[in-house]
């Protein structure tokens, strides 16, 4: 058991440092941003898959490069799209030779630079480029100016153009997603109406953690549902028109939810005991506070970029928290497997303890096998997918969720007669065997 969790924690410390390598897709939206000061000498905006009518907007205002040497040349600083296959290259000549600037590079496409600014009364720029080859591009800004800080307002638009004349300002491999987000809230709406049904038909079944349950499901169908809007909307304006507040509201309030009901579910709480032990109100005081700094942090990547100086730094803590709150959940389910394989030997109910030892190392296989898959399995498939296939990780990570939630509710559904707490006498003196046996486990 123990194993397990430290090859479960391991391979998560395997994805997490994998994703600072590989530059993770950005929601692609008209956006307006300011560089302060700025010495970095390139800056990620966007990343986007372009079909073979992309077009990319790029305007700067306010434009001022401050240098403690001599004026820097206009010419080294500007905007360049760089697409996936040429990034290595690009990489190779820079090791190559360190002092290379990148805007000097073959690999990449120059949109403009410094050089072609108004005049410095007005230090501003604006131009529309078709992007006639279809790739994955990166939009970035390289200052070559050693010792210089720059200072602007950026607004980009990126987007490709369906039919001919209507924009699209999701990538090519996200175009799907408003479609898909639809469908499975249908799906989690359906599947909570089957749940209120079959709490209704098991009222005296029914307790505390499946009405907690219950609205875990509302949250994940309107998460899914502004999820939907919120992609509609950047789809087709550009902008998500407040629907990514609500996606993040109920985002926040379901992950929460998820989280918490794990563990109480792990625990027993409510269907075999009426309250919750020290260690184990502890596991919440820890798991809930960090899902509220993994929801901030996963605010402030999605709602800005790399553009900005610490956007690495909220990834990392982001991952970080998230191993941390994966590990925690399983440790309830172990204590309780422990706990009934003590009370086994002193209650003189083999096959009642026996059938909970079935109900929760299953349970603790299905919580293992959900948190490798949702974090490993669709990490690998959004780096290896092509970028018109982006979305098919996303479809990947609804599937094992909803799965996961059809299994961990049929396992814990409100019954009169549930299978893994029915007393069968005959069965007895097997399930005192099985329990004696020490190879029942995990």
């Amino acid at each position: 058991m123990t194993k397990t969790i430290l090859a479960f924690l391991q391979s998560l410390s395997v994805v997490s440092f994998s994703v600072f390598l590989l530059l993770p897709s950005i929601a692609a939206e008209i956006k307006t941003l300011t560089i302060m000061a700025d010495s970095r000498p390139m800056i990620l905006f966007e990343k986007f898959g372009f079909t073979h009518t992309g077009h990319v907007f790029v305007s700067v205002t306010g434009v001022s490069v401050a240098s403690t040497l001599s004026s820097p040349d206009p010419s080294r600083l500007g905007f360049f799209l760089l697409s996936e296959e040429s990034f290595l290259q690009l990489l190779l000549e820079l090791q190559q030779n360190p002092s290379f600037c990148v805007l000097d590079s073959l690999y990449i496409l120059s949109l403009f630079t410094f050089r072609d600014l108004s005049p410095p009364t007005h230090a501003s720029f604006n131009h529309s480029y078709p992007v006639s080859s279809p790739n994955e591009y990166s939009l970035f800004f390289a200052n070559c100016a050693p010792e210089s800080q720059v200072t602007m307002n950026v607004r980009t638009e990126v987007y490709n153009i369906d039919n001919g004349k209507t924009k699209d300002f999701l990538s090519a491999g996200q175009t799907q997603l408003p479609t898909l987000y639809f469908l499975f809230s249908i799906a989690y709406f359906t599947f909570l109406g089957f749940w209120i049904h079959t709490c209704y038909r098991n009222k005296r079944s029914v307790h505390r953690i499946h009405m907690l349950m219950a609205v875990l499901l509302l949250m994940k169908a309107l998460n899914l549902i502004c999820a939907a809007e919120d992609k509609h909307y950047v789809k087709v304006t550009g902008t998500p028109h407040g629907w990514d507040v609500l996606f993040y509201i109920f985002q926040f309030i379901r992950v929460v939810l998820l989280f918490t009901v794990i563990v109480l579910v792990g625990t027993g709480w409510s269907f075999l005991k009426p309250f919750l032990q020290e260690k184990e109100k502890k596991v919440l005081m820890i798991v809930i506070p960090l899902q509220v700094l993994a929801n901030v942090a996963s605010i402030v990547i999605g709602e800005t970029g790399p553009f900005i100086k610490d956007w690495m730094t909220w990834n990392k803590l982001f991952l970080l928290v998230d191993i941390i709150c994966c590990c925690a959940i399983i440790f309830p389910i172990v204590w309780s497997i422990r706990s009934l394989r003590e009370t086994s030997k002193t209650d003189g109910k083999a096959a009642r303890n026996l059938a909970k030892l079935t109900l929760f190392r299953q349970f603790y296989i299905v919580v293992i096998g959900y948190l490798y898959f949702t974090r490993i399995v669709v990490f690998a498939l959004r780096t290896i997918a092509a970028y018109r296939y982006q979305w098919v990780s996303d479809a990947a990570e609804e599937i094992a969720s909803l799965a996961f939630y059809l299994v961990m509710f049929y396992m814990f559904r409100p019954a009169e007669k549930n299978e893994y707490f029915v007393l069968d006498e005959e069965e007895e003196e097997a399930a005192m065997a099985a329990l004696r046996d020490e190879e029942f486990e995990l």
